[in-house]
């Protein structure tokens, strides 16, 4: 197997999915019961007695392995490496014969931007996003546009307080590409963040492109805005740790069942984990995310333009 030997390979199987999520992704687990206990990105996932069912998928398993495969949508090699990356193979109950050296995680693997970013220019605008917020993206180094399997795609990335690049996503622009980049953290996500670093608040999005329209709604910079990259806490617990200046978050989650009970799910964790920080859930005002919002309030824009024009014309 490219990439890993019979001994990782071995190393990855035997950590339980509990051991994993406790060690790795603590913000995860959701104790239901005596050794019961579910996810926060997946409710009908159920991790009992070393074992574990995910409900919605009818796939279960033992190891963290499985779960990373046919929950997360991992490769084979990047689950090995993500399983002996989070250091809870050393603490795993089951035996392990030959014991492998801790490995490092991956290192980011950004693709190449293009040289003139027409074709994401043109895309994003067209779901409403002005061009001078595209150009702060750039211009802050965490957009640019890529090629991938010969299509364009959007490139959105995560940098830590050092401005390191930890994180990126792909986003088809006239395809429905939807995948991580090789080596990507998912303790860093998509973050525009405000001109003060000082400032303590927070607004938190399931997409990147719902955080630039929520930021092309209100155009207010005294806010840091997160993409969660879905609904998974894993991006926002860290960057609470990073920044506990934080004192004030608002729950932007979509506007359906799967992200308004995430974002309820959230907000329990957040007021036993941090009962300092306010907490509000703001679904967007129409539609089911803060894009369609945007392009709903564009729209009328332009009708209520058309009818002035009219009447000046008449008059």
């Amino acid at each position: 197997m490219p990439g890993v030997n019979a001994e990782q390979i071995a190393q990855a199987r035997s950590v339980d999915l509990l051991t994993y999520l406790q060690a790795y992704e603590p913000q995860e687990l959701l104790r239901s019961g005596p050794n019961v206990y579910r996810t926060v990105s997946h409710s009908s996932l159920v991790i009992s007695n070393g074992l574990w069912f995910w409900n919605r998928g009818q796939v279960g398993g033992r190891n963290a392995l499985d779960y990373l495969i046919r929950v997360r949508g991992m490769g084979f090699v990047e689950a090995v490496e993500t399983v002996l990356g989070s250091g809870a193979a050393r603490h795993s109950v089951l035996p392990i014969k030959r014991p492998v050296p801790q490995r490092e995680r991956k290192t980011l693997s950004l693709p190449p931007p293009v040289r003139f970013p027409a074709r994401m220019l043109s895309y994003l605008q067209g779901r409403g996003i002005s061009a001078d917020m595209v150009q702060l993206c750039m211009d802050a180094g965490i957009l640019f546009e890529s090629r991938y399997d010969g299509s364009p795609v959007c490139v959105f990335v995560g940098r830590d307080e050092e401005g390191t690049a930890r994180f990126a996503c792909m986003r088809g622009i006239d395809s429905d590409i939807k995948r991580d980049c090789s080596g990507s953290n998912k303790r860093y996500g998509f973050c525009l963040l405000a001109h003060n670093p000082a400032v303590g608040r927070l607004a938190v999005f399931e997409s990147s492109i719902d955080a630039l329209s929520h930021a092309c709604l209100f155009p207010n910079r005294d806010i840091h805005r997160l993409s969660l990259g879905g609904t998974s806490s894993s991006a926002l617990i860290p960057f609470l740790e990073r920044n506990p200046i934080i004192d004030q978050v608002s729950l932007c989650l979509d506007a359906d069942d799967a992200g308004q009970t995430a974002a309820a799910k959230v907000r329990d964790i957040l007021a036993k984990q941090s009962p300092h920080i306010d907490m509000t859930i703001d679904p967007p005002g129409y539609g089911k995310d803060y894009n369609i919002t945007l392009l709903h309030a564009k729209a009328q824009k332009q009708k209520l333009a058309g009818r002035r024009k009219t009447i000046g014309i008449s008059i």
